[in-house]
């Protein structure tokens, strides 16, 4: 069995996913970051100044009544909270992964057609 397990890991897709995971991690801190810093910034200031993680809907307030102008402060009264600017922030990044990597796979598509025509477009 140690063999096979060998055998498997040393495998040249064991290794392309292991590569492709290490890279997918470091993405994934840039992404974040465009997201967090660059993108969410400017779409808050066009709603008003509203700083996404601070979109929240209290469930039950805590026990001071509020209302509550961020989400720590609606967090440190202990009101119970549903915070769908993380769910908005998590689905723009969501769609620039995706896209991200549509862009990638569209590339490596058109490299492999052009390698199997014996063309370089």
């Amino acid at each position: 069995m140690l063999k096979e397990f060998r055998e498997f890991a040393v495998r040249g897709n064991a290794i392309d996913l292991a590569i492709g995971l290490v890279i997918g991690s470091s993405f994934t801190s840039i992404v974040n970051t465009l997201v967090n810093g660059v993108l969410m910034p400017p779409i808050g200031l066009l709603l008003g100044g509203a700083d996404f993680k601070d979109l929240f809907l209290v469930l039950k307030p805590g026990e001071d009544a509020g209302p509550y102008v961020t989400l720590e402060a609606a967090q440190q009264a202990g009101a119970v909270t549903l915070n769908y600017g993380e769910l908005v922030t998590a689905i723009i990044q969501f769609l620039i992964v995706a896209f991200a990597l549509f862009m990638v796979v569209k590339a490596l598509n058109r490299l492999h057609a052009g390698s199997a025509t014996g063309k370089n477009s």
